[in-house]
């Protein structure tokens, strides 16, 4: 699925260590809490910020390749991370059947917390995504985001 369009103010950086990580996370927790930001969002909203993005961004360090770059865009009605590695050719697995004390969750959260998210393959780079709304308007539950079913048809009666 394609990296969606979203507008709004664009922050970057680039990743090399996972120290980098945690110097990252405290630029974007006081780009944030910015009262321009966090009057228009609620403080568990930008708590799931912060969480997508610590595992989305050691996930592209550990599983990814090469030179990590991390784009946030904050937008009116949330925010859109995209963090991209030199891996296309690794795309991102979720664990499965797996003892979660084993770690390897990090992308089952990160489906919890966003609106929707993927991953695309671009010529030399692998990006994987998440649109995390701002917490003032709830998130769809996995229910919602599933087709209503049909009523079922009910047979004529023949005369």
């Amino acid at each position: 699925m394609s990296v969606p369009a979203f507008l709004g103010d664009v922050w970057h950086w680039q990743l090399e260590t996972m120290h980098e990580v945690s110097r990252v996370r405290a630029d974007l927790r006081a780009r944030i809490g910015h009262p321009s930001v966090s009057s228009s969002s609620t403080e568990d909203a930008r708590d799931g910020l912060l969480l997508v993005f610590e595992e989305l961004a050691s996930n592209a360090l550990r599983h990814g390749g090469g030179s990590v770059r991390a784009m946030i865009i904050a937008g009116p009605d949330g925010w859109l991370l995209d963090l991209s590695d030199e891996a296309p050719d690794r795309p991102p697995v979720p664990a499965v059947d797996r003892d979660p004390a084993l770690g390897g969750m990090g992308l089952h959260l990160v489906a919890q917390l966003s609106a929707d998210y993927g991953w695309e393959e671009r010529p030399g780079r692998k990006h994987v995504w998440a649109r995390l709304p701002n917490g003032l308007t709830p998130l769809e539950s996995p229910a919602d985001r599933v087709p209503e079913p049909r009523a079922p048809e009910i047979p004529q009666q023949r005369d």
